[in-house]
Protein backbone atom coordinates (compact mmCIF):
# COMPACT_ATOMS: atom_id res chain seq x y z
CA UNK A 1 0.00 0.00 0.00
CA UNK A 2 1.57 3.42 -0.73
CA UNK A 3 1.72 5.97 2.23
CA UNK A 4 -0.79 8.47 2.44
CA UNK A 5 1.14 11.32 4.31
CA UNK A 6 4.10 11.81 1.45
CA UNK A 7 3.34 15.54 1.62
CA UNK A 8 1.63 15.67 5.27
CA UNK A 9 4.97 17.43 6.19
CA UNK A 10 4.70 20.59 4.05
CA UNK A 11 5.01 23.85 6.38
CA UNK A 12 5.11 27.57 4.60
CA UNK A 13 8.75 27.13 5.33
CA UNK A 14 9.19 24.62 3.27
CA UNK A 15 8.13 26.79 0.24
CA UNK A 16 9.55 30.09 1.13
CA UNK A 17 12.96 28.99 1.66
CA UNK A 18 15.35 30.02 -1.26
CA UNK A 19 18.99 28.96 -1.78
CA UNK A 20 21.58 30.77 -2.59
CA UNK A 21 21.74 32.14 -6.26
CA UNK A 22 24.90 33.32 -7.45
CA UNK A 23 24.07 32.25 -11.10
CA UNK A 24 22.04 35.20 -11.32
CA UNK A 25 23.81 37.81 -9.79
CA UNK A 26 24.49 40.45 -12.51
CA UNK A 27 22.02 38.56 -14.55
CA UNK A 28 20.42 40.77 -17.32
CA UNK A 29 16.92 42.45 -16.27
CA UNK A 30 14.76 42.61 -18.98
CA UNK A 31 14.06 41.12 -22.46
CA UNK A 32 15.51 42.42 -26.17
CA UNK A 33 16.35 40.85 -29.36
CA UNK A 34 20.22 40.01 -27.57
CA UNK A 35 18.79 38.09 -24.66
CA UNK A 36 16.91 36.03 -27.02
CA UNK A 37 19.74 35.08 -29.03
CA UNK A 38 21.84 33.98 -26.03
CA UNK A 39 18.76 31.58 -25.06
CA UNK A 40 18.97 30.35 -28.38
CA UNK A 41 22.63 30.24 -28.84
CA UNK A 42 23.12 28.21 -25.36
CA UNK A 43 20.80 25.65 -26.24
CA UNK A 44 22.80 25.11 -29.65
CA UNK A 45 18.81 25.17 -31.62
CA UNK A 46 18.28 24.79 -34.77
CA UNK A 47 17.88 28.12 -36.86
CA UNK A 48 13.39 27.69 -37.25
CA UNK A 49 13.46 27.69 -33.79
CA UNK A 50 15.57 31.01 -33.36
CA UNK A 51 13.64 32.45 -36.34
CA UNK A 52 10.26 31.92 -33.91
CA UNK A 53 11.62 33.52 -30.88
CA UNK A 54 12.87 36.57 -32.52
CA UNK A 55 8.98 36.98 -34.26
CA UNK A 56 7.60 36.22 -31.32
CA UNK A 57 9.68 39.51 -29.67
CA UNK A 58 8.59 41.21 -32.03
CA UNK A 59 4.97 40.61 -31.37
CA UNK A 60 5.34 41.27 -27.76
CA UNK A 61 6.99 44.31 -27.97
CA UNK A 62 3.70 45.79 -30.15
CA UNK A 63 0.90 43.79 -28.61
CA UNK A 64 -0.30 46.23 -25.21
CA UNK A 65 -1.09 44.49 -21.92
CA UNK A 66 -4.75 42.89 -21.55
CA UNK A 67 -7.35 45.57 -21.31
CA UNK A 68 -9.28 43.33 -19.27
CA UNK A 69 -9.43 41.62 -16.05
CA UNK A 70 -6.78 42.25 -13.46
CA UNK A 71 -4.75 45.58 -13.42
CA UNK A 72 -1.23 44.68 -15.11
CA UNK A 73 -0.01 48.18 -14.76
CA UNK A 74 1.96 47.76 -11.78
CA UNK A 75 4.01 44.35 -13.70
CA UNK A 76 7.59 45.80 -14.28
CA UNK A 77 8.51 43.92 -16.89
CA UNK A 78 11.98 45.60 -16.95
CA UNK A 79 12.93 43.91 -13.95
CA UNK A 80 12.27 40.49 -15.02
CA UNK A 81 15.58 38.25 -14.86
CA UNK A 82 13.82 36.30 -18.06
CA UNK A 83 16.86 33.48 -18.44
CA UNK A 84 19.40 31.99 -15.63
CA UNK A 85 20.84 28.25 -15.80
CA UNK A 86 22.19 27.16 -12.68
CA UNK A 87 24.88 25.65 -14.27
CA UNK A 88 23.19 22.12 -13.34
CA UNK A 89 23.62 19.44 -15.86
CA UNK A 90 20.46 17.10 -16.12
CA UNK A 91 20.63 13.53 -15.20
CA UNK A 92 18.63 10.53 -14.73
CA UNK A 93 20.38 10.17 -10.90
CA UNK A 94 18.95 11.88 -8.06
CA UNK A 95 22.06 11.37 -6.08
CA UNK A 96 23.41 13.29 -8.89
CA UNK A 97 21.63 16.45 -8.18
CA UNK A 98 23.46 18.74 -5.70
CA UNK A 99 22.55 18.42 -2.65
CA UNK A 100 21.34 21.90 -1.86
CA UNK A 101 18.78 21.75 -4.43
CA UNK A 102 17.86 18.25 -3.87
CA UNK A 103 16.69 19.28 -0.30
CA UNK A 104 14.39 21.96 -1.82
CA UNK A 105 12.42 18.78 -4.22
CA UNK A 106 13.16 16.25 -0.87
CA UNK A 107 10.94 18.20 1.29
CA UNK A 108 7.97 18.90 -1.14
CA UNK A 109 7.87 14.62 -1.50
CA UNK A 110 8.80 14.60 -5.18
CA UNK A 111 11.69 11.70 -5.32
CA UNK A 112 8.99 9.71 -2.49
CA UNK A 113 6.62 10.53 -4.66
CA UNK A 114 8.16 9.23 -8.18
CA UNK A 115 9.33 6.30 -6.27
CA UNK A 116 5.42 5.04 -5.20
CA UNK A 117 3.26 6.57 -7.42
CA UNK A 118 4.85 7.92 -10.82
CA UNK A 119 5.42 6.56 -14.06
CA UNK A 120 8.33 8.88 -14.48
CA UNK A 121 9.54 12.75 -12.91
CA UNK A 122 11.12 15.90 -14.40
CA UNK A 123 12.29 18.58 -12.56
CA UNK A 124 12.61 22.09 -13.05
CA UNK A 125 15.20 24.73 -11.76
CA UNK A 126 15.00 28.23 -12.76
CA UNK A 127 15.05 28.07 -16.58
CA UNK A 128 16.99 24.42 -16.49
CA UNK A 129 15.51 20.91 -16.17
CA UNK A 130 17.79 19.46 -14.08
CA UNK A 131 16.65 15.82 -13.29
CA UNK A 132 14.42 13.65 -15.77
CA UNK A 133 13.16 10.14 -15.85
CA UNK A 134 10.36 7.69 -17.00
CA UNK A 135 10.36 3.77 -16.43
CA UNK A 136 11.89 1.52 -18.61
CA UNK A 137 8.41 -0.15 -18.88
CA UNK A 138 6.92 2.83 -20.98
CA UNK A 139 10.61 3.57 -22.83
CA UNK A 140 10.32 -0.17 -24.07
CA UNK A 141 6.44 0.72 -25.41
CA UNK A 142 8.00 4.28 -27.42
CA UNK A 143 6.77 6.72 -24.67
CA UNK A 144 8.75 10.13 -25.28
CA UNK A 145 8.81 11.84 -21.82
CA UNK A 146 11.71 14.14 -22.09
CA UNK A 147 12.76 17.78 -21.07
CA UNK A 148 11.79 20.29 -24.51
CA UNK A 149 15.35 21.09 -25.13
CA UNK A 150 16.57 17.91 -25.38
CA UNK A 151 13.30 17.07 -27.29
CA UNK A 152 13.99 19.80 -29.65
CA UNK A 153 17.66 18.15 -29.99
CA UNK A 154 16.62 14.55 -30.60
CA UNK A 155 13.21 14.90 -32.36
CA UNK A 156 13.24 17.86 -34.00
CA UNK A 157 10.28 17.21 -36.84
CA UNK A 158 8.19 16.31 -34.07
CA UNK A 159 8.66 19.06 -32.04
CA UNK A 160 8.39 21.46 -35.02
CA UNK A 161 5.24 19.83 -36.28
CA UNK A 162 3.40 20.55 -32.65
CA UNK A 163 4.97 23.46 -31.25
CA UNK A 164 2.88 26.57 -30.35
CA UNK A 165 0.83 25.10 -33.29
CA UNK A 166 -1.99 25.20 -30.72
CA UNK A 167 -1.11 28.19 -28.86
CA UNK A 168 0.20 30.68 -31.49
CA UNK A 169 2.33 33.73 -30.36
CA UNK A 170 0.56 36.20 -31.97
CA UNK A 171 -2.56 34.45 -29.47
CA UNK A 172 -1.69 37.04 -26.96
CA UNK A 173 0.93 39.42 -25.15
CA UNK A 174 2.25 36.92 -22.52
CA UNK A 175 1.98 34.24 -25.40
CA UNK A 176 4.32 35.77 -27.13
CA UNK A 177 6.72 36.87 -24.67
CA UNK A 178 6.64 32.83 -23.81
CA UNK A 179 7.66 32.66 -27.79
CA UNK A 180 10.59 34.34 -27.72
CA UNK A 181 12.07 33.57 -24.34
CA UNK A 182 10.46 29.61 -23.21
CA UNK A 183 13.15 28.04 -21.74
CA UNK A 184 13.09 24.26 -20.70
CA UNK A 185 9.28 22.31 -19.88
CA UNK A 186 8.36 18.81 -20.85
CA UNK A 187 7.67 16.96 -23.86
CA UNK A 188 5.35 13.86 -23.41
CA UNK A 189 4.65 11.34 -26.68
CA UNK A 190 2.49 8.56 -26.48
CA UNK A 191 2.05 6.50 -29.22
CA UNK A 192 -1.20 5.15 -30.63
CA UNK A 193 -3.02 2.53 -27.88
CA UNK A 194 -0.69 3.00 -25.31
CA UNK A 195 -2.32 3.81 -22.07
CA UNK A 196 0.10 4.63 -18.99
CA UNK A 197 -1.09 2.92 -15.71
CA UNK A 198 1.01 5.21 -13.44
CA UNK A 199 1.07 9.57 -13.65
CA UNK A 200 3.70 11.24 -14.87
CA UNK A 201 4.88 14.65 -13.31
CA UNK A 202 6.97 17.69 -13.75
CA UNK A 203 7.74 20.27 -10.97
CA UNK A 204 9.09 23.50 -11.25
CA UNK A 205 10.92 25.46 -8.85
CA UNK A 206 12.09 29.60 -9.20
CA UNK A 207 14.37 30.24 -6.57
CA UNK A 208 16.19 33.73 -7.02
CA UNK A 209 14.98 37.22 -6.68
CA UNK A 210 12.99 38.49 -9.68
CA UNK A 211 12.83 35.55 -11.44
CA UNK A 212 10.81 34.73 -14.58
CA UNK A 213 10.00 31.00 -15.44
CA UNK A 214 8.41 30.33 -18.90
CA UNK A 215 8.44 26.53 -19.36
CA UNK A 216 6.83 24.59 -22.26
CA UNK A 217 4.72 21.79 -22.12
CA UNK A 218 3.82 19.70 -24.97
CA UNK A 219 1.91 16.60 -25.02
CA UNK A 220 0.46 14.44 -28.09
CA UNK A 221 -1.29 11.70 -27.20
CA UNK A 222 -2.02 9.49 -30.24
CA UNK A 223 -5.28 7.56 -31.32
CA UNK A 224 -6.50 5.17 -28.68
CA UNK A 225 -3.78 6.23 -26.02
CA UNK A 226 -3.99 7.56 -22.57
CA UNK A 227 -2.17 9.19 -19.92
CA UNK A 228 -2.49 11.42 -16.62
CA UNK A 229 -0.04 14.03 -16.67
CA UNK A 230 0.54 16.47 -13.23
CA UNK A 231 2.42 19.47 -12.69
CA UNK A 232 3.46 21.09 -9.19
CA UNK A 233 5.37 24.31 -9.25
CA UNK A 234 6.25 27.00 -6.43
CA UNK A 235 8.42 29.94 -5.48
CA UNK A 236 9.85 31.38 -2.50
CA UNK A 237 9.02 35.10 -1.47
CA UNK A 238 11.38 37.62 -1.52
CA UNK A 239 8.75 40.74 -1.31
CA UNK A 240 9.64 41.70 -5.10
CA UNK A 241 8.15 40.67 -8.40
CA UNK A 242 8.27 37.40 -9.71
CA UNK A 243 6.47 35.95 -13.14
CA UNK A 244 5.41 33.23 -14.50
CA UNK A 245 4.44 32.81 -18.11
CA UNK A 246 4.60 29.07 -19.10
CA UNK A 247 2.52 27.32 -22.11
CA UNK A 248 0.47 24.19 -22.40
CA UNK A 249 -0.25 22.57 -25.49
CA UNK A 250 -2.07 18.99 -25.79
CA UNK A 251 -3.00 17.24 -28.45
CA UNK A 252 -5.26 14.41 -27.99
CA UNK A 253 -6.15 12.34 -31.07
CA UNK A 254 -9.26 10.51 -31.81
CA UNK A 255 -10.28 7.71 -28.95
CA UNK A 256 -7.30 9.07 -26.77
CA UNK A 257 -7.64 10.06 -23.42
CA UNK A 258 -6.00 13.05 -21.43
CA UNK A 259 -6.45 14.07 -17.52
CA UNK A 260 -3.65 17.49 -17.16
CA UNK A 261 -3.89 18.02 -13.36
CA UNK A 262 -1.81 20.76 -11.50
CA UNK A 263 -1.29 22.37 -8.29
CA UNK A 264 -0.42 25.47 -9.02
CA UNK A 265 1.34 27.28 -5.46
CA UNK A 266 3.81 30.31 -6.74
CA UNK A 267 4.72 32.84 -4.08
CA UNK A 268 2.93 36.09 -3.65
CA UNK A 269 5.61 37.64 -5.49
CA UNK A 270 4.30 36.12 -8.77
CA UNK A 271 2.10 36.98 -11.21
CA UNK A 272 0.71 33.77 -12.82
CA UNK A 273 -0.06 34.91 -16.52
CA UNK A 274 -0.17 30.98 -17.94
CA UNK A 275 -1.78 29.77 -21.01
CA UNK A 276 -2.87 26.00 -21.60
CA UNK A 277 -5.23 24.56 -24.66
CA UNK A 278 -6.07 21.54 -25.78
CA UNK A 279 -7.34 20.40 -29.59
CA UNK A 280 -9.39 17.24 -29.08
CA UNK A 281 -10.40 14.99 -32.09
CA UNK A 282 -12.62 12.36 -33.06
CA UNK A 283 -14.19 10.67 -29.97
CA UNK A 284 -11.73 12.04 -27.40
CA UNK A 285 -11.51 12.94 -23.94
CA UNK A 286 -9.50 15.88 -22.22
CA UNK A 287 -9.81 16.54 -18.79
CA UNK A 288 -8.13 19.68 -16.78
CA UNK A 289 -8.12 19.50 -13.09
CA UNK A 290 -6.62 22.43 -11.34
CA UNK A 291 -5.77 24.22 -7.94
CA UNK A 292 -4.80 27.73 -7.73
CA UNK A 293 -3.27 28.88 -4.12
CA UNK A 294 -0.54 30.90 -3.93
CA UNK A 295 0.09 33.30 -6.40
CA UNK A 296 -0.44 37.08 -5.96
CA UNK A 297 -2.26 37.34 -9.48
CA UNK A 298 -2.93 35.05 -11.48
CA UNK A 299 -5.23 35.04 -14.50
CA UNK A 300 -5.33 31.27 -16.19
CA UNK A 301 -8.05 29.97 -18.55
CA UNK A 302 -7.36 26.02 -19.48
CA UNK A 303 -9.52 26.20 -22.79
CA UNK A 304 -10.00 23.37 -25.36
CA UNK A 305 -11.30 23.42 -28.55
CA UNK A 306 -13.61 20.43 -29.98
CA UNK A 307 -12.69 19.54 -33.36
CA UNK A 308 -14.16 15.93 -33.84
CA UNK A 309 -17.33 14.49 -33.48
CA UNK A 310 -18.12 13.15 -30.05
CA UNK A 311 -15.18 14.54 -28.61
CA UNK A 312 -15.60 15.68 -24.78
CA UNK A 313 -14.04 17.82 -22.16
CA UNK A 314 -14.08 18.43 -18.42
CA UNK A 315 -12.73 21.73 -16.88
CA UNK A 316 -12.52 20.97 -13.13
CA UNK A 317 -10.59 24.38 -11.36
CA UNK A 318 -10.01 25.08 -7.59
CA UNK A 319 -9.13 28.54 -6.88
CA UNK A 320 -8.20 30.18 -3.17
CA UNK A 321 -7.10 33.63 -2.63
CA UNK A 322 -5.78 35.45 0.51
CA UNK A 323 -5.22 38.48 1.42
CA UNK A 324 -3.39 40.33 -0.99
CA UNK A 325 -4.62 37.85 -3.69
CA UNK A 326 -6.65 38.25 -7.09
CA UNK A 327 -7.05 34.45 -8.27
CA UNK A 328 -8.34 35.38 -11.84
CA UNK A 329 -9.16 31.74 -13.05
CA UNK A 330 -11.81 29.85 -15.25
CA UNK A 331 -12.13 27.91 -18.32
CA UNK A 332 -13.01 28.24 -22.09
CA UNK A 333 -14.41 25.26 -24.84
CA UNK A 334 -15.38 25.99 -28.43
CA UNK A 335 -17.43 23.40 -29.66
CA UNK A 336 -16.38 23.07 -33.53
CA UNK A 337 -17.68 19.70 -34.33
CA UNK A 338 -20.96 18.23 -33.60
CA UNK A 339 -22.38 15.39 -31.08
CA UNK A 340 -19.39 17.17 -28.56
CA UNK A 341 -19.82 17.69 -24.85
CA UNK A 342 -18.34 20.15 -22.08
CA UNK A 343 -18.42 20.69 -18.56
CA UNK A 344 -17.07 23.48 -16.53
CA UNK A 345 -17.49 23.35 -12.88
CA UNK A 346 -15.10 26.07 -10.76
CA UNK A 347 -14.79 26.32 -7.01
CA UNK A 348 -13.27 29.28 -4.93
CA UNK A 349 -12.35 30.36 -1.43
CA UNK A 350 -11.97 33.80 -0.60
CA UNK A 351 -10.56 34.50 2.71
CA UNK A 352 -8.74 37.89 4.47
CA UNK A 353 -9.99 40.43 1.20
CA UNK A 354 -8.85 37.92 -1.42
CA UNK A 355 -10.49 38.12 -4.97
CA UNK A 356 -11.67 35.41 -6.63
CA UNK A 357 -12.88 35.86 -10.30
CA UNK A 358 -14.44 33.30 -12.53
CA UNK A 359 -14.22 33.87 -16.28
CA UNK A 360 -16.06 30.80 -18.33
CA UNK A 361 -16.78 30.99 -22.06
CA UNK A 362 -18.33 28.45 -24.04
CA UNK A 363 -18.99 28.49 -27.87
CA UNK A 364 -20.83 26.63 -30.18
CA UNK A 365 -20.23 26.88 -33.86
CA UNK A 366 -23.37 27.36 -36.45
CA UNK A 367 -24.72 24.12 -37.88
CA UNK A 368 -23.84 21.64 -35.42
CA UNK A 369 -26.03 18.68 -34.09
CA UNK A 370 -26.26 17.43 -30.70
CA UNK A 371 -24.17 19.91 -28.19
CA UNK A 372 -24.32 19.43 -24.77
CA UNK A 373 -22.41 22.33 -22.44
CA UNK A 374 -22.52 22.96 -18.93
CA UNK A 375 -21.11 25.72 -16.60
CA UNK A 376 -21.10 26.24 -12.74
CA UNK A 377 -18.93 28.10 -10.82
CA UNK A 378 -19.59 28.18 -6.76
CA UNK A 379 -17.92 30.85 -4.50
CA UNK A 380 -17.51 30.22 -0.72
CA UNK A 381 -16.30 34.06 1.15
CA UNK A 382 -14.79 33.52 4.81
CA UNK A 383 -15.83 36.88 6.10
CA UNK A 384 -16.88 40.49 5.42
CA UNK A 385 -14.00 41.88 3.04
CA UNK A 386 -13.07 38.91 0.61
CA UNK A 387 -14.36 39.46 -2.71
CA UNK A 388 -15.96 37.24 -5.95
CA UNK A 389 -17.63 37.66 -9.22
CA UNK A 390 -18.87 35.04 -11.95
CA UNK A 391 -18.27 36.16 -15.39
CA UNK A 392 -19.69 33.98 -17.70
CA UNK A 393 -19.90 34.17 -21.60
CA UNK A 394 -21.98 31.74 -23.84
CA UNK A 395 -22.35 32.49 -27.52
CA UNK A 396 -24.66 30.01 -29.01
CA UNK A 397 -25.24 29.30 -32.90
CA UNK A 398 -27.14 26.31 -33.48
CA UNK A 399 -30.32 24.94 -32.26
CA UNK A 400 -29.77 21.27 -31.83
CA UNK A 401 -27.94 22.11 -28.06
CA UNK A 402 -28.42 21.66 -24.86
CA UNK A 403 -26.25 24.73 -22.38
CA UNK A 404 -26.66 25.38 -18.71
CA UNK A 405 -25.31 28.15 -16.49
CA UNK A 406 -25.82 28.43 -12.80
CA UNK A 407 -23.15 30.19 -10.16
CA UNK A 408 -23.82 30.37 -6.24
CA UNK A 409 -22.20 32.58 -3.86
CA UNK A 410 -22.56 31.30 -0.02
CA UNK A 411 -20.64 31.95 3.51
CA UNK A 412 -19.62 30.22 6.50
CA UNK A 413 -22.75 28.36 7.79
CA UNK A 414 -22.78 29.70 11.41
CA UNK A 415 -24.81 26.69 12.34
CA UNK A 416 -22.72 24.31 10.81
CA UNK A 417 -19.47 26.00 12.56
CA UNK A 418 -21.22 25.74 16.06
CA UNK A 419 -21.81 22.16 15.84
CA UNK A 420 -18.18 21.64 15.12
CA UNK A 421 -17.11 23.16 17.59
CA UNK A 422 -19.53 21.97 20.08
CA UNK A 423 -17.63 18.57 19.54
CA UNK A 424 -14.50 19.45 20.56
CA UNK A 425 -13.47 21.56 17.17
CA UNK A 426 -11.79 24.87 17.58
CA UNK A 427 -13.06 27.76 15.17
CA UNK A 428 -9.94 27.69 13.04
CA UNK A 429 -10.11 23.95 12.58
CA UNK A 430 -13.89 23.93 11.98
CA UNK A 431 -13.97 26.47 9.42
CA UNK A 432 -10.73 24.59 7.92
CA UNK A 433 -12.66 21.46 8.08
CA UNK A 434 -15.91 23.14 6.30
CA UNK A 435 -13.53 24.23 3.47
CA UNK A 436 -11.92 21.08 2.53
CA UNK A 437 -15.57 19.49 2.01
CA UNK A 438 -16.73 22.44 -0.01
CA UNK A 439 -13.59 21.58 -2.42
CA UNK A 440 -13.64 17.73 -1.84
CA UNK A 441 -15.97 16.96 -5.01
CA UNK A 442 -12.51 18.42 -7.43
CA UNK A 443 -9.66 17.56 -4.82
CA UNK A 444 -10.57 13.61 -4.76
CA UNK A 445 -9.88 13.60 -8.82
CA UNK A 446 -6.30 13.77 -7.86
CA UNK A 447 -4.43 10.95 -7.20
CA UNK A 448 -4.47 10.21 -3.10
CA UNK A 449 -0.87 11.77 -2.50
CA UNK A 450 -1.41 15.00 -4.56
CA UNK A 451 -5.34 15.53 -2.86
CA UNK A 452 -3.13 14.95 0.57
CA UNK A 453 -0.81 17.69 -0.61
CA UNK A 454 -3.88 19.88 -1.86
CA UNK A 455 -5.72 19.89 1.41
CA UNK A 456 -2.10 20.22 3.24
CA UNK A 457 -1.74 23.98 1.06
CA UNK A 458 -5.75 24.51 1.82
CA UNK A 459 -5.07 24.20 5.74
CA UNK A 460 -1.53 26.62 5.60
CA UNK A 461 -3.80 29.24 3.62
CA UNK A 462 -6.59 28.79 6.56
CA UNK A 463 -4.07 29.17 9.60
CA UNK A 464 -5.18 32.33 11.72
CA UNK A 465 -7.96 32.67 9.55
CA UNK A 466 -10.15 33.04 12.63
CA UNK A 467 -10.24 37.12 13.93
Amino acid sequence: MVPRRIFSGLTRSTFDEANPAPYAEGAKRGVDEAVVRHISEEKREPKWMLEHRLASLLSFQSMPLPAWGPDLSHLDLENIIYYASPGIAETEDWGEVPEEVRRVYDRLGIPEAERKVLAGVGAQYESDVIYHKLKSQWKEQGVIFLDMDNALQEHPDLVREYFMKCVPSTDHKFAALHGAVWSGGTFLYVPAGVKIAEPLQAYFRMNAKNMGQFEHTLIVVEEGAEVHYIEGCSAPKYGSQALHAGCVEVFVKPGAKCRYSSVENWSRDTFNLNTKRAIVQKDAVMEWIGGTMGSGLTMLYPSSLLVGEGAQCDHLSIAFANEGQWQDTGGKVKHLASHTGSNIVSKSVSVRGGMTVFRGAISIAPDLQDCTAHMACDSLLLDALSRTETIPHLTIASNDVTVAHEATVGRLNTEDIFYLTSRGLSEEEAKAMIVSGFLEPIIRLLPLEYAVEMNRLIELEMEGSVG
